[in-house]
């Protein structure tokens, strides 16, 4: 009768490293699925004016890791969102989220995925930039 032997110093090495790069979704294997947290990088037009934002303005925003989920904010509140593709989404402005002249920060989000629960990074708010409404 042949004996079968197990080690469990390999399997006990996989789990160490898990265990200690959890955080880091670079190195974590099972962040294959994160979301990606959005840049911003310009505005289609920087400064609107209040008569286009009543008419319902389509504000086109350029950057980079949109996805599906991504939505665009006026000051913080979400607006209608249109994701063309990963680096270009269409923001529709209306009097509900801008209603005076001034200044708006436009920002997008995408919301975290199930991948957080693996400690991996998912999801987040872009930088801001100023939209200037005249």
């Amino acid at each position: 009768m042949d004996r079968v032997c197990f080690s469990w110093r390999p399997l006990s090495a996989l789990l160490l490293a898990l265990l200690v790069l959890q955080a880091c979704s670079a190195l974590n294997p099972a962040c294959g699925s994160s979301r990606p947290a959005p840049t911003i990088t310009s505005l289609s037009e920087p400064t609107i004016t209040l008569a286009q934002v009543q008419q319902g303005y389509v504000l086109t925003v350029t950057g980079s890791q949109f996805v599906s989920s991504t939505v665009g904010e006026i000051n913080g509140t979400p607006v209608s969102t249109f994701v063309v593709s990963s680096t270009q989404l269409q923001m529709t402005l209306t009097s509900a989220a801008i209603s005076t002249e001034g200044s708006a920060t436009v920002t997008v989000n995408t919301p975290s995925g199930t991948s957080g629960d693996l400690g991996c990074t998912s999801g987040g708010t872009s930088s801001a930039l100023v939209l200037t409404i005249t």
